[in-house]
């Protein structure tokens, strides 16, 4: 465990594994593009997990993972662009759906939907349904702002990003090959200005291994942020 804005916050940032964090904030439980039982690195079984909110970056099943079998057993609402939104609804999930830009407010937790440069499939639907586009989440509550990037390239609206929304902590993919690498995705945080920045998206197959001490030097060079390499499984404090 990690405090690192300096005192025991009310937030709790875990790294379940690749793109999938949980955030618990205020009594409320938010999941991030839960894939869990298909991931070989992944940290829980899914009967440990009770989330309030799943929070979905895009179709493809390495991010939407695990999103119907969640959300039936517990109920919670999914938040994702509107083309999931239509294929969540027809397997009897509730939604809140969404578009990039748009911004909505759940149990007091603003979540902002920006721009990602990747692609996007229902990879589960067998391309019975559109998956829309790829999207990246900034979630504020309290005083504090996440951005996690999904998958995506870095591009130069991520300065825009940093000067609307302020992201204390940049959650990024180093992986390569999907998404950017390890030294682009320290340009991303020279743009992005977080306070923290979180690798993610890398090692758990051959294809997207990186040194996430890469990301660090590069993001030194660059940025004032503070990279904290989470193990999987752990948490911060913020």
């Amino acid at each position: 465990m990690t405090d690192v804005f300096g005192y025991m916050g009310n937030t709790r940032l875990t790294w379940l594994g690749h793109s999938c964090f949980q955030i618990d904030a205020g009594g409320t439980t938010i999941l991030i593009d839960p894939f869990i039982s298909e991931n070989p690195k992944a940290s829980v079984r899914l009967e440990e997990l009770e989330p309030d909110i799943i929070a979905v970056t895009h179709g493809h099943s390495d991010h939407f993972g695990d999103t119907v079998s969640i959300a039936q057993k517990t109920g919670c609402t999914v938040v994702c662009i509107h083309e999931i939104s239509q294929y969540l609804k027809s397997k009897r999930i509730k939604t809140s759906g969404m578009n990039i830009g748009g911004k909505i407010e759940l149990a007091g937790i603003h979540f902002i939907m920006t721009d990602a440069r990747h692609s996007s499939s229902i990879d589960e639907s067998g391309w019975g349904f559109d998956g829309g586009r790829a999207a990246g989440f900034v979630i504020k509550f309290d005083d504090v702002s996440i951005y996690h990037a999904g998958d995506t390239a870095v591009f130069g609206d991520m300065d825009l990003i940093s000067k609307l929304y302020h992201p204390d902590v940049a959650i990024l993919p180093i992986g390569g090959r999907y998404t950017m690498d390890a030294k682009d995705a320290a340009f991303a945080v020279e743009m992005l200005r977080p306070k923290i920045a979180i690798p993610m998206h890398y090692n758990t197959y051959d294809v997207i291994s990186q040194d996430p001490n890469i990301f660090a030097q590069n993001v030194k060079s660059l940025s004032t942020a503070d990279v904290i390499i989470m193990e999987i499984g752990s948490y911060i404090i913020l």
